[in-house]
């Protein structure tokens, strides 16, 4: 069987765009100065953008975004009368956590086992080299039949909302007829899937605070209030003993009716040890897609080397809560927030600061661009139909811009299938994905054009 003209120039630019990955990943781009320098966000920012600019992109622009942060922008004119594309992507990334036990440099794309490491290849620097390669071949191929905006995000994991909030103070900005968000992945490698729904976030930090300073606890441990035990007793109390999420007042018990995630391949892909179990009530996918789930992400306290024999004064945590579509992110959190302050025990003190939100977002699975879509991904992963599936995860942007352009339709696709690791150490993206999306992608964008004519 002779492949599609798109297929074959994609598989041509697949050294290119190792190449190109490989300098993106390089910038050690975590949108927090408290962690990396923020030269290195400004440095990916401006890769991206010298990069739209050699592409034939007009406007592009560094966006101020509120939160401190830089959107990249661009606009790529199409035909008279063609429909309007947004294609979305982000640059910063995760910060690497543990570098020792990174089989590679964590900021160096490195070739092993068939499968391209670095923190960001597949989240979500590998969605910004995916639309590059998709235009490309369009154009090495009679030519992009739509108008192409680009909006490469630079705080997305950081959940600060600065570009929600730049496209809300500048809403012609971003208007198109579809958006494509290139940040999800499909439900396993080789598996073409679309994402229908995301979770929102909330992200609260809490403080608990005992003693005006710290004691030696032989000599008052027993009687004196320990801001650690303390807050360990509070975290406690958002978990039942099955290790469902319990946050007083919130709903907990919805169920996922679509594509489901077989307990043994959860295990695998979660990498779980043997012998320990999965946590709650219900399916896996009632629980990553359809039903809230609290995780305390980090807690400021004495680290073991070093540690003395006192009680602690004060001890902070921050807590993640992830909340399915049906429910609202801003209500979630006023019940935590009660919660935090009810589960308190000793009269502690204790304050909560949010310092991130996003709502979830569920797409119309019906619309015409899905349809185009599948078209597409049949030609691009021949003998395969396009699944649907949840995501756990956020992207606060996508409820942004269906509110602003109610009538545009959403698509999520991307490269962060369960073996990329996406958030861990070794991270890593499948350069088969890479090139099977980008096809798919390239090909959607024809079938939604010449959809538009009919």
């Amino acid at each position: 069987m002779t492949a599609h003209p798109i297929a074959e120039t994609i598989a041509s630019l697949m050294p290119r765009a190792k190449t190109e990955l490989a300098e993106l990943v390089a910038f050690q781009s975590v949108a927090d100065p408290a962690q990396f320098p923020r030269s290195e966000c400004e440095a990916a920012a401006l890769w991206c953008a010298d990069t739209l600019r050699a592409e034939g992109f007009e406007d592009v622009a560094l966006l101020d975004t509120p939160d401190g942060t830089q959107s990249v922008y661009g606009f790529l004119p199409g035909p008279v009368g063609a429909p309007t594309v947004l294609l979305y992507a982000h640059y910063d990334v995760q910060p690497p956590l543990d570098e020792s036990a990174w089989l590679s440099p964590p900021f160096e794309l490195t070739e092993r086992n068939g499968r391209w490491y670095g923190r960001g290849a597949a989240d979500c620097k590998g969605g910004f080299i995916m639309h590059l390669l998709a235009l490309r071949a369009l154009k090495a191929n009679g030519g992009v039949p739509v108008s192409v905006k680009v909006i490469a995000e630079g705080s997305e994991e950081q959940g600060t909302g600065g570009l929600e909030q730049y496209a809300a103070a500048h809403p012609e900005l971003l208007a198109a007829d579809t958006v494509v968000i290139g940040d999800t992945g499909n439900f396993r490698v080789g598996l073409p899937t679309v994402t229908a729904t995301l979770r929102g976030m909330t992200m609260l930090r809490v403080r608990v605070d005992t003693l005006e300073g710290n004691l030696h606890s032989g000599q008052f441990g027993g009687a004196a209030p320990d801001a650690l035990a303390a807050l360990i007793q509070l975290l406690a109390s958002l978990r039942a003993e099955d290790g469902s999420t319990t946050v007083d007042g919130l709903t907990a018990d919805s169920s996922w009716d679509g594509l489901q995630y077989p307990e043994e391949e959860f295990r695998k892909d979660a990498r779980v040890l043997d012998g320990v179990g999965l946590i709650g009530r219900g399916t896996v996918a009632d629980h990553i897609w359809a039903r809230p789930a609290v995780t305390v992400i980090g807690i400021d306290c004495p680290p073991v080397v070093g540690a003395t024999p006192s009680l602690q004064a004060s001890a902070r945590a921050q807590i993640s809560l992830r909340v399915p579509p049906g429910q609202d992110v801003a209500e979630a959190t006023k019940l935590l927030t009660a919660h935090l302050m009810a589960h308190t025990p000793w009269g502690a003190r204790v304050s909560v600061e949010q310092v991130g939100q996003g709502q979830p977002f569920k797409a119309d699975v019906s619309s015409p661009a899905y349809t185009s879509m599948a078209e597409a991904m049949r030609v691009a992963y021949p003998g395969q139909e396009m699944q649907t599936s949840g995501m756990g995860g956020s992207i606060p942007l996508c409820n942004t811009l269906a509110t602003l352009y109610p009538k545009a339709e959403i698509l999520l696709i991307g490269l962060s299938e369960p073996e990329a690791q996406i958030h861990a150490v070794n991270e890593s993206v499948s350069p088969e994905e890479l090139e099977r999306l980008s096809v798919a992608e390239a090909l959607f964008l024809a079938n939604y054009a010449r959809s538009k004519q009919e």
